[in-house]
């Protein structure tokens, strides 16, 4: 992604070179690196999976791909096939896995076509894909995915052994091939929640109805990040990392600096305006803030637009010159206003302002915004939207 860069009187009072923009995410590649060595290392045995859907959780899926392959990671996870499709075009050639569809997508066709796993919940799904591959006289990759609890996509175990005979029939006659078996969890964000040890044995059922229809997957995975970290009996062949990838906790509330984990996205903004109001002047829309005493505050051209969350009005904090600072009243479309200690000194237009960014910096994290706006890390940084411009740092 890309946005105009302008020039600015402010750079000259600042004393230095860099062009002023309004905002920017940057994204560090080298801790995307960093956090799949640390995650591997914790693991010590199975096979990653480098989850990148959602543009990479809002970091940039090509960027983040590339960056996974470098750092050795066989397997990309992507929800759509679309960004499998998209992945293929940027250039990726080893393993990925696509696996929400609905029927007649017209992307399954180019998928298979580019040897990409499916994944398939139902006789449908199957038919379907045997179908193309039949017609591309290819033999399509299939994961099989059964509903062990979390009553989404899968079939469920009242059809599992129906789909294991369709796919035995369909990888006999050479249009599929059965590579994986998989599930999600409900709960894995969840310390010591009972349900992860029963989809766990819900899941082992299923594999052993795998084995007794003739079938001989290569890969099983069940667990993503927090399982993979939290509950080792869920490992078995292939571990689905996608939040911990990009420094983010995978519980709330919870700590990515306590996981080792290092924030790959940092949020940050130039001050549009910096004025002194009276007491008694209100903020923002809903004058839900009132000043008490005559007070500095700073407005901060980012909003609920550019995926600022508007539950988190009054309750989070950005850094400007090394402090926190608060937000006041309520997060609009384009823009918040944020109170300026006295103490702070020649704040100005121009200064940089930090939303979140890595811990270990004195940054607030996605995850404090999270807390505030009573929602998940994986939310704050996937909607960062568009109108933001990425800048990346780091290899490759």
């Amino acid at each position: 992604m890309s946005g105009a860069v302008l020039s600015c009187p402010t750079c000259a009072h600042r004393g230095d070179n860099k062009p002023v923009i309004r905002a920017e995410a940057v994204i560090n590649l080298d801790a995307v690196c960093r956090n799949l060595s640390t995650i591997g290392q914790e693991l010590n045995g199975p096979v990653t999976m480098a989850v990148v859907k959602a543009d990479g959780y809002g970091h940039g899926m090509v960027p983040v791909a590339r960056a996974a392959r470098a750092a050795g990671v066989p397997w990309l996870g992507v929800a759509l096939l679309s960004e499998a499709r998209d992945l293929r075009v940027s250039g990726d050639t080893g393993r990925v896995l696509a696996w929400l569809w609905a029927p007649g997508d017209d992307h399954l066709g180019p998928c298979v076509e580019a040897d990409v796993d499916i994944s398939v919940s139902s006789t449908w799904a199957l038919a379907e894909v045997a179908d193309v591959a039949r017609r591309l006289g290819v033999r399509a990759r299939v994961h099989l995915k059964v509903d062990t609890g979390l009553s989404r996509n899968g079939a469920a175990l009242s059809e599992w052994t129906q789909l294991l005979g369709a796919a035995r029939v369909e990888q006999d006659r050479g249009s599929i091939e059965v590579v994986g078996v998989w599930s999600h969890l409900a709960n894995a964000d969840c310390p010591d929640d009972q349900s992860v040890a029963d989809q766990n044995a819900c899941f082992a059922m299923a594999d052993a109805a795998v084995v007794d229809a003739g079938l001989e997957p290569a890969v099983r995975h069940l667990a993503n990040t927090a399982a993979a970290l939290g509950y080792p009996k869920t490992r078995y062949d292939l571990v689905r990392i996608g939040i911990g990838m990009y420094g983010v906790s995978p519980s709330t509330p919870g700590s990515a600096a306590g996981l080792g984990l290092t924030g790959a996205m940092t949020l940050r903004a130039r001050l549009a305006l910096v004025k002194q109001i009276p007491a008694g002047q209100s903020v923002s829309y809903g004058s839900k803030w009132t000043a008490s005493r005559p007070t500095r505050v700073g407005l901060v051209p980012l909003g609920y637009a550019d995926g600022v969350p508007r539950a988190a009005s009054g309750r989070a904090a950005v850094v400007v010159a090394g402090a926190r600072c608060p937000v006041l009243g309520r997060i609009a479309m384009d823009q918040f206003v944020i109170e300026i200690d006295d103490g702070l000194g020649d704040v100005k237009a121009g200064d940089e302002v930090v939303l979140f960014g890595d811990e270990s910096d004195g940054a607030p994290t996605a995850d404090d915004w999270a807390v505030a706006s009573d929602s998940i890390g994986y939310e704050i940084v996937t909607r960062v939207s568009s109108r933001v411009p990425r800048r990346y740092v780091g290899a490759p």
